[in-house]
């Protein structure tokens, strides 16, 4: 057992797209993988009835076709797959028949004899066990989520009726929490990121998903810097424009360089007052913004 300073070393990305059917998941998907490596090394695992292959124009990458039963077992098995043959990223297109498909998580429990909630200590490993081989792939892994109409019962009028609450993805409650970055597609196909810990897109306005975002994720994968190296960075900052850039570019790390960041800030303003320029006497001039001598 050993206690060590926590670094972002280089990463590879999690990342899911989600969104209805005609969303353009599965473009978006290639177009992302294109820019973080070489067409030829990238694979998709296709469970949308050869849907990847529509879009071989776009260069020369890898299929998988996954077929039912859709078992965690399975989805595990051809992301290793891809793995041995070397690929870089892979696109599971799409993780949504892990949960919902035919031979998947709500299949296998519903068939399952007995009692339904102590059945779910069963299929719940399993799944994450999925769940885990994605998050310890040594690729770059790129899943698509189908979405559907989420409603929740409201009361009116003395009555409970269905109300549209928005878009939710057809997987396992929470599953978004496990990407570093996760895009909401609509039918126009413009995506906005609804949880983002890069920091590359958080904010932004909706946009159309292109190679250069996929290239912008890659300089930020290889960007990987200690803790150390940025607060050294902090400390020899020259002024508070520098301050300001270094915490936007790791926001990841923003509570914990914000102190130092403070303090590196204080000597900087302390700085510029003490070269206020000295009277003739030999005393400091009264700085008039800052009431100090």
């Amino acid at each position: 057992m050993e206690l060590r300073q926590a670094q972002r070393k280089q990463a590879k990305i999690k990342l899911a797209l989600q969104g209805p059917s005609g969303s353009g998941k599965t473009m978006s998907a290639l177009l992302l993988a294109s820019g973080i490596t070489d067409w030829s090394k990238i694979a998709v695992i296709d469970t949308e009835n050869h849907s990847a292959d529509l879009y071989a124009h776009l260069g020369d990458y890898n299929v998988l076709q996954l077929s039912q039963p859709f078992t965690p077992e399975r989805y595990i098995k051809a992301i290793e797959a891809c793995e041995e043959a070397g690929m870089e990223v892979v696109i599971i297109d799409s993780v949504s028949h892990e949960w919902e498909g035919s031979g998947g998580i709500l299949d296998l429990h519903g068939k399952m004899a007995g009692n339904s909630f102590t059945n779910w200590n069963k299929v719940t490993p399993r799944h994450n066990a999925f769940v885990q081989k994605i998050l310890q792939s040594n690729c770059h892994i790129i899943s698509t989520i189908r979405t559907k109409t989420d409603y929740t019962l409201t009361e009116k009028n003395g009555k409970m009726v269905p109300e549209k609450v928005g878009l939710k993805g057809i997987t396992r409650d929470g599953m978004d929490y496990e990407f570093t970055v996760v895009f909401d597609l609509d039918i126009k196909h413009q995506a906005k990121a609804s949880k983002d810990r890069t920091g590359l897109f958080m904010d932004q306005s909706e946009e159309v998903i292109t190679r250069n975002h996929g290239r912008k994720i890659l300089d930020w994968c290889n960007s990987g810097k200690s803790v150390t190296e940025i607060k050294e960075e902090i400390s020899s900052a020259n002024t508070i424009d520098e301050l300001r850039t270094i915490l936007r570019t790791y926001p990841e790390y923003k509570k914990r360089l914000e102190p130092l960041a403070i303090a590196r800030k204080e000597q900087l303003s302390t700085n510029i007052i003490n070269l206020n320029p000295i009277s003739s006497n030999g005393k400091q001039q009264h700085n008039p913004g800052t009431g100090k001598q």
